[in-house]
Parts: structure tokens; sequence; C-alpha cells
């Protein structure tokens, strides 16, 4: 499949339901991705994907850079049925407590580690979804997070003592850059960059796909890689609105939610290399952190999550050996 997307703007009317029985469907794909983004080049992968199963049974549409609502909304949109599809990250351990062990520092090592997270503990994460009123059709990536500021160059933990920093909205990213010394500051993304250009917040962490597309390199003068957490993205529906697609629908957007996943890797990598470039040519300093400095000081975050979430430990014991498995 030559994946090429069409980037559709402006914000449409209502959507239509989703109707087992109606002709000529729209499905909308809402997600927070500016242009140029990783979210932005995998939505429209799986639109063009979609389309091409589907036909004249229904066209999927994608609309970023939270032009139908940020992450939450998105989420309550859902299951209205005024968006069929959105691709959340980091907001999903709000949405059921056993999101949160992918906001444990250094817990996915790299993306072959998260295909076997996937493939083994899949189920998991679906019955928590599912609990919660949604459906994982499939599983792409907001990537390995990284902090800028306009205080210092981050090396170790102590040097973010007292330097306010953007984290989504997820109770895990706030506790542990609290227990780091910082000043986490929730906000959802399409406000970070006047956040930071009015010096209303000092930094913020993403990974470099989204740093770059919002141009936060303009506003940012250093670069500290960390790679401290790694953030799947859930390609997600309300399960409500998704039982009444007919089988064959569900069974090709479901194709492709797996299908795009290759792409989705790939294309990050790529990102990863050309992105950083992009960061540096734009002034900003760079330097390596001390990761075991940021995990020896994470062991107090393993401990709470593993005594407040049920299942918790077993969840970080079994993700942690599969990091280990061939």
């Amino acid at each position: 499949m030559k994946l090429k997307a069409t980037i559709l703007t402006g914000v449409a009317a209502l959507a239509l339901p989703l109707s087992a029985s109606a002709a000529d469907m729209t499905l909308r794909f809402g997600h927070v991705g500016n242009p140029g983004s990783l979210f932005e080049a995998s939505a429209n992968a799986f639109a063009e994907c979609a389309n091409e199963k589907l036909g004249d049974k229904a066209e999927v549409q994608t609309f970023g850079a939270s032009q139908l609502g940020k992450d939450r909304e998105l989420l309550q949109k859902l299951k209205l049925g005024q968006v069929d599809f959105s691709l959340p990250s980091s907001v999903m351990s709000s949405v059921a407590p056993e999101f949160g062990v992918f906001e444990m520092p250094y817990i996915v090592k790299d993306r072959e580690h998260m295909k076997r997270i996937q493939d083994e503990l899949g189920d998991v994460f679906q019955e928590a979804a599912l609990g919660e009123g949604y459906r994982i059709i499939g599983y792409f990536e907001n990537g390995f997070r990284h902090i800028t500021n306009n205080i210092r160059p981050i090396n170790t933990p102590d040097d973010l003592e007292g330097i306010k920093l953007r984290t989504p909205n997820g109770e895990w990213r706030v506790k542990m850059f609290q227990l780091y010394g910082a000043n986490p500051t929730p906000m959802a993304f399409s406000e970070v960059f006047t956040a930071l250009q009015t010096n209303v917040i000092d930094g913020q962490e993403n990974p470099y796909a989204q740093i770059a597309s919002a141009k936060f390199q303009e506003v940012q003068d250093y670069l500290s890689i960390t790679g401290h957490v790694y953030t799947p993205g859930y390609v997600l529906v309300a399960e409500n609105q998704w039982q009444k697609l007919s089988e064959d629908v569900r069974a090709g957007l479901e194709a492709c939610g797996s299908e795009t996943q290759d792409f989705v890797y790939e294309h990050a990598a790529k990102l990863e290399t050309e992105l950083l470039e992009v960061i540096r040519d734009a002034g900003v300093e760079i330097n390596e952190a001390d990761n075991q400095a940021f995990i020896d000081a994470s062991a107090p975050i393993y401990e709470e999550f593993s005594n407040s979430v049920d299942g918790g430990a077993e969840l970080i014991e079994r993700i942690q050996k599969l990091a280990s498995d061939s």
C-alpha cells in the first residue's frame, strides 16, 4: 500500500452517527497532532488503509491539531458519536488505572519490547478500556519523551528542582515529576506553545515529533535527551458506537489498526533522527541526560503504582520480564 495522506482542514458539522445500515458513512478521526507530527502521519495512513478496504461502505476522514477537540473532549465525543476515532496516549492513564503502567519511567525499552507487551498483555488493556466504554483497535505510538526548558540543561533529577514543567493530564506523570523536584503543570497540548512563549511555564516533555511539529524549538533553549517514558498511542473507538457498525466494516477497520502499525514504527524511528537535527539547527542546546540517575530516583513511583493499582505489581513484573525475552 502506498501510504499517502491528504490533510483535511476545517471542521465539519456534527459527525454522522455510526449505523450499520447507513450508506456512504463518514467516519471522523480526531487527534491533537499538528501538521508534520507522527500523529498526523499515523492517522492519515490508517485512513488511507481503511478507505481502500471499505470502498463505498464508509470513508474515514482525519482532523488533526485539536480541530475536533482536545484529548479529554475527544474521549467524550467518541461516546456521543460526534467523533468516531481518536488517538490518545498519556491521557489513557486517567481513563483506567492499568494504563498508568506506561507512565512508569523507563519501563518500555524499545519498540520490539512494546510489540511483545501488546501481544502478551493486550487483553489486559482491552479489558480495561472496555470497562470504561472504549475499545482499542490498534496500537500506534507517541514515542520516547525528552525534556525541554528555558532554565538549564537537565542532567539528573536534581536539575529539575523548581522548574515549571508542562505535563499531560495524567496523574502518574505529575507524580513522577514531583518526585524529581519539578513543579509539574498539567495542560492541554494545544496550549503549550503560548504558555512557553509567555513564560507561564519553563518547559515541557514530549517526543521529538511533537516538539518539532509544535515548533517548541522556537521558544525553548535546552533539550535534554532523557527518554524517560515511552507512550503508546491507541486507536480508540467507543464500544457503544462500534457495535452499530456492520461486521465487515469493523473487520476492515481492525485490520488497518494492525497493518498500519509497521508504518507508524518505521516512520517514528525515521523522525527521531531527522527531527533531532531540526531541533539542533534551531539553536537549541542539546545534552544527554544521566538515565541511571533518573532510574535510581524512580523507585518510589514504581512502589506506589504496585501498592495502589490492583494487579499493579504483577503488571510491572510481566512487562519487565518481556524486556529480556527474545
